[in-house]
């Protein structure tokens, strides 16, 4: 890593930062593409790490000091609203940028996302493409497509990112001062045939984000989680005619289902068979005993895992469900590791939401790396 004086990071490390300025546009990774315009550090992450890869990061990190491996002050794992977002801002503070990401959104079947300002109702994919043409006007920023982290350990002057899919075959191997760790969640649907056929177009995980467009229509909500009572009388906020389909799981204690039912709100218990419906909209759904209940939309509850496996030689402190404990700003447990979107606790949240926290991340990690406190 080419180096220059710096200031001081997160744990009060004298840091170096440098390298050679390159072009703001996706595409791969060369020994000296990473730009380094200005006083920030780089991240290394990974968006869909693969275990497989891991066997050859020790080998890639033994690489890491050559004077030819590319660097950066910010690496950001994932290009998502959290991770676009930072990379937007730290380019604005004259930060290197490297945005590694594999291309695949949690959300990519979603028609339209909701409550973003002045972007209500634009599609996730359309949001993210706005995005990246912004980010070509910083010369600071590359972004690397159709690639993964597959693991990050910690060296003298920050981390060692070892890279998986098309950017590795230019550099395997990538140095970063401070890591964006931007990836979101992965997600399991309940197990009903068809529901993918339907999800993202009228059957929907987030009530605040889709809730508008089924207010007053019958709904069906399906889950298998122990939260679904609560997520049903989240539901009431918009629609009185709401059936919880527990799809056979034991879920809803007696107690929770005498409220539900007091309030107005049906529980079925029966084993789901399918859903009937056309073109992505949801009709009826069919339980295993050949009844069906008419809908006219529906939301689900999923299960979401964390996808930051590469993570794991630096050890970061993560919830019980795996999501990354950070404090109010986005630092997590690990010095120079920062957090934001889906992948920090609590865990899923709105489009905007996760855009404010990637912003939040990269104003903090700046003044964290000149040893500052200030609030613009």
């Amino acid at each position: 890593m080419t180096e220059a004086a710096f200031g001081h990071g997160p744990a009060g490390e004298e840091r170096a930062a440098g390298g050679a300025t390159g072009p703001a546009a996706s595409g791969d990774l060369g020994p000296a593409d990473v730009p380094a315009t200005g006083p920030t550090a780089g991240a290394s992450g990974d968006a869909g790490s693969s275990a497989r890869s891991a066997g050859t990061a020790a080998e890639a990190s033994a690489s890491a000091a050559s004077a030819e491996t590319p660097s950066t002050d910010v690496l950001i794992v994932g290009g998502g609203p959290a991770g676009l977002s930072a990379a937007l801002n730290l380019a604005r503070a004259r930060a290197s940028v490297v945005v590694v990401d594999t291309g695949r959104p949690r959300n990519a079947a979603t028609l339209r996302s909701h409550g973003f300002l002045t972007r209500d109702g634009i599609s996730p994919i359309e949001l993210r493409k706005l995005a990246r043409e912004e980010l070509r006007a910083y010369d600071g920023v590359r972004v690397l497509d159709r690639s993964a982290v597959a693991r990050i350990d910690a060296d003298a002057d920050g981390f060692v990112a070892a890279l998986t899919g098309r950017a590795a075959t230019a550099s395997p191997v990538l140095t970063a001062r401070t890591v964006v760790v931007a990836t979101g969640l992965g997600e399991t649907l309940p197990d009903v045939p068809n529901l993918r056929a339907f999800y993202g177009m009228s059957i929907f995980s987030c009530a605040a984000c889709d809730g508008w467009e089924l207010q007053d229509e019958p709904v069906a909500l399906i889950g298998e989680t122990s939260d679904l009572a609560d997520r049903a009388r989240l539901l009431t906020r918009w629609t009185s005619h709401l059936t919880v389909c527990t799809n056979g799981a034991d879920v809803i204690d007696p107690v929770d289902e005498a409220e539900l039912v007091a309030s107005g709100i049906v529980v079925e218990r029966r084993v789901i068979a399918d859903l009937a419906g056309e073109r992505g909209q949801v009709a009826a759904v069919r339980f295993a005993d050949g009844s069906s209940l008419a809908v006219a939309g529906g939301f689900v509850r999923p299960t979401w895992h964390a996808a930051h496996d590469f993570l794991d030689p630096l050890g970061p402190e993560t919830d019980a469900e795996g999501h990354l404990i950070t404090d109010r700003s986005g630092r997590t447990s690990v010095p120079g590791l920062y957090a934001a979107g889906d992948a920090a606790a609590p865990g899923p949240q709105q489009l905007i939401v996760a855009a404010g926290q990637g912003a939040r991340v990269a104003a903090v990690l700046v003044q964290d790396l000149l040893g500052v406190r200030t609030a613009h």
